[in-house]
Formats: C-alpha cells, structure tokens, sequence
C-alpha cells in the first residue's frame, strides 16, 4: 500500500549529481529549506508518458507556478545523473530541476520505491506529486497503486487546480512554417514581440509534408498558426488577434 506522508518532512538524502565536469552532492536541504517547491516523481527517464506529456506540461506551467510563489519544480526519477543530464538536454526542460535518485534513497524514503522487474527496470519510482513547503509535505497526489503506469492525478494541473484553481493558463500557440518564409518570420516576431511562448512545426522535417499542412489546417499556404487548437490563420490574421 502506498501510503500519503502529508504532513510530515521529505527524507534527508544527499544526491550525487555530475554539474559539468565536476561531481556535486546535493542535499534535502539544498532543494527544500525555505522553499516552496513542487516534487514530481516517475519511473524512468525517456520513457513515453514521461516524456510526452507529465514533464513537458510542468515545464510548460512553470512561470504560472512561479506565480503562485513556487520557487522550484524537481522532476524525481531512479536514474543516475548521466542519463538524467542527457534527458534534460533532450526534453529542452529549462524551468525543471532533474534530480538523480540513482540509488532509489529518496523513493525508498517516500515510501515509494517499487518493482518493476517485469519491465527489466528493476526499482524505480511509482508516479506522484507532492508540494513541499520548507521540507514538509503540504500536499501528495499519488496514483492508483494498480497495474501498469496510471497517470490520472499527478499531472501539473491538478496540482495547479490544488494551489489556485483560478490561476490563468498561459496559450498554447502552435505555428506551421516552412524555410525561407517570409511571413513565418513575421508571425515568430510578432509573438516574440509580446513574449508568448510557441512551438514551431516545420514543413519537410520529420516526416511533415505539404499535405500535412493542408490536412491540418485546411490552407496550402505559411505560416498557419494555432491556439489552443484553434486556427487563427497567416501572419496578418495573427497580428490582428494580438491586437
């Protein structure tokens, strides 16, 4: 059974981490004392719902976390610190802290540390979230102790919802493009110009055609900008929604 430890203080555990060249050994303390801090754990680096979705929508929440005054989001995994610096670099991550609990103390600690050997993983970390408030747990989602990988509540917005359930989401703007497009460039500094984050998608890399373009947003033409899933259109069109 996995038990909830709201209400009581993270364990004490020192973190041997690579930070460049040198070997760096972070403590409990380091990371919780006189902070409020956000811990999400999860079963390994690189691997799908990880990657795709629970440490991306994190770093994607971030400045509004910031916001609600959280000083720091760790993402917890039981890898060691070489594979969680390559993760890091992959993941583009740049408001998440990767902390290594290479020897599963801190999950062992939680209470938290499980089999997976059926995986060929052997311990790691079952999926939760906690919110830390000078190295006491105020808050801990964990998910359902069943089979498989459950991701239902340890995502950053029901801990978004737990602090401030009225708290401003920020846009998710999308842009198709393709190289030497004028207009692309256009659109890119228009958002840069009123410091919106967006992802660029362009054409002719990694499998995304012309076809593509047309089967998504119904336009033969670049750039085609979304927001939360809604076409706004070209640059013109984008320029008159910032308006």
């Amino acid at each position: 059974m996995l038990e909830n430890r709201e209400g009581q203080k993270v364990p004490q555990v020192t973190f041997p981490t690579r930070q460049g060249n040198d070997w760096v050994n972070v403590t409990t303390d380091d990371l919780f004392a006189g902070k409020k801090v956000i811990l999400f754990a999860l079963p390994g680096a690189f691997t799908p719902t990880c990657s795709s979705t629970h440490l991306p929508r994190f770093n994607e929440l971030a400045p509004v976390f910031a916001k609600e005054g959280v000083d720091s989001i760790i993402c917890l995994s039981v890898n060691d610190t070489f594979v969680m610096n390559a993760w890091q670099e992959d993941q583009d991550a740049e408001n998440i802290t990767f902390l290594p609990d290479g020897n599963g103390d801190f999950s062992r600690g939680m209470g938290m540390l499980v089999e997976k050997n059926d995986l060929g993983f052997g311990d790691r970390s079952w999926r939760y979230s906690m919110l830390v408030n000078d190295g006491v747990i105020e808050k801990q989602f964990i998910e359902p102790d069943v089979p498989g990988d459950p991701f239902q509540v340890s995502d950053a917005d029901t801990m978004l919802n737990y602090i401030n359930a009225n708290a401003e989401l920020p846009k998710r703007i999308s842009m198709l493009t393709k190289p030497g497009c004028p207009h692309c460039t256009r659109a890119k500094q228009a958002l840069d110009g009123k410091g919106l984050k967006y992802e660029v998608i362009e054409l002719g890399s990694h499998g995304i055609s012309y076809s593509s373009l047309t089967a998504i947003s119904g336009a033969g033409t670049t750039p085609q900008v979304f927001v939360d899933g809604q076409c706004i259109g070209g640059a013109d069109e984008l320029e008159a929604w910032l308006k």
